[in-house]
């Protein structure tokens, strides 16, 4: 069967992948540059059987979705830095109760109400520590609209494998743009689907935080409230949800957390490389910034520079294990981001000087250009070469 061929912007492959993936409730607050995802799930979610409600602010927005979720919906929220910064305590809330939520962030230029137009990727930080105390996350930045239509529907099912808030990082320029591309074809995703306790009568006391399940690998499924009874709480607790504060109980939950996400690693990381077969340099990009990256890497080719790409998607957990690889035979890395440096300070703590590095970094809401990178890297070559 042919595929089909559509134009779509950014925001609006965000909405339509995750109604693929399975979403049937969206909470949202209006903010620039997320405001358009909200606009097509208020259409769209209808039509499929799915809720739309837009709430009274965007920690409003965060609770609610948690509670849908665990009500056993599939559940969404979107908006930008400001909104992202109020929800960061139900994102807490979500990853101490284990609830699979799916957080969409359109970076826009900040601190504050900042740049509202213009693109930005000064949210990597914020996803990664932004909510209080130790925790794992799972945040993912695609770099084209169909990759958002694509690795959206990645989001969900993550969420629901490892019982966690996922975090979907876009930028104003991601979510703004118009792309064409071949429409996938619903049935080559893999689905997951709200994992079930088969033939589990209502009066069982159901442990929703019972560690090394039988049912699925090492993670208890989620079963929705109204099939049986169980407690939720913010507050450390045990197997059953009741508030228990241990020390030894605190650790052990909190070693689960961390553990359900180090341990699964191989699945969870998603990268692209591009030239690196016999590439002497490495640029690092991701998000639209990877696109000037791209043409970067192309103008260096020519000019006799044998430089390659690395891509990460998988932003957090950080990529550490494939960029050692990679920092074990070249002789220099340029990283560029639209921030002061914040996934290159995550690379300096891993290349600890192993081999030279620059940075290409901008944070007055402009993007940054192919030239800016070829200079970088002819910079790293010249100084190599002295």
């Amino acid at each position: 069967m042919d595929k089909k061929f559509v134009i779509m912007q950014g925001d609006q492959a965000c909405a339509m992948g995750a109604i693929l993936a399975g979403c049937r409730f969206f909470a949202g607050y209006p903010i620039t540059p997320a405001t358009d995802i909200a606009e097509v799930m208020s259409r769209e979610l209808p039509k499929v059987g799915g809720t739309f409600i837009q709430m009274e602010d965007e920690l409003g927005s965060a609770a609610a979705i948690i509670g849908a979720s665990l009500a056993g919906v599939k559940s969404m929220t979107a908006t930008s830095g400001p909104g992202f910064s109020l929800m960061q305590e139900a994102l807490g809330y979500a990853s101490m109760t284990e609830t699979p939520t799916v957080f969409v962030d359109v970076q826009r230029g900040g601190p504050s109400t900042g740049l509202p137009t213009r693109p930005s990727q000064g949210d990597i930080m914020q996803a990664r520590w932004g909510t209080h105390g130790d925790h794992a996350v799972i945040a993912l930045y695609p770099s084209t609209v169909e990759e958002i239509y694509r690795y959206i529907v990645t989001a969900f099912n993550f969420a629901e494998l490892y019982r966690t808030p996922v975090i979907f990082l876009m930028d104003e320029v991601l979510g703004h743009m118009r792309e064409s591309f071949h429409l996938p074809d619903p049935e080559e995703f893999n689905i997951v689907e709200r994992i079930q306790t088969k033939d589990l009568k209502r009066e069982t006391v159901y442990q929703p935080f019972l560690e090394n399940s039988e049912l699925y690998d090492d993670i208890q499924p989620l079963v929705s409230m109204g099939r049986s009874r169980f407690h939720v709480s913010g507050l450390f607790h045990d197997e059953s949800g009741f508030p228990v504060g241990t020390p030894d109980l605190a650790s052990r939950l909190m070693k689960h957390f961390i553990n359900k996400i180090k341990l699964h690693l191989d699945n969870i990381l998603i990268y692209d490389t591009y030239m690196m077969e016999d590439a002497e340099y490495v640029v690092i990009a991701y998000g639209i910034t990877a696109r000037s990256a791209y043409r970067a890497v192309k103008l260096a080719r020519t000019n006799g520079i044998k430089v390659g790409m690395f891509k990460p998607i998988t932003i957090w957990p950080f990529p550490a294990i494939p960029l050692k690889k990679i920092l074990s035979r070249i002789s220099g890395i340029v990283v560029a981001e639209l921030n002061m440096g914040q996934f290159s300070h995550e690379m300096s703590r891993i290349n600890k000087g192993l081999v030279p590095m620059e940075t290409v970094l901008r944070e007055d809401g402009a993007l940054i250009q192919p030239f800016d990178i070829v200079d970088a890297l002819t910079k790293l070559v010249g100084e190599s070469e002295d």
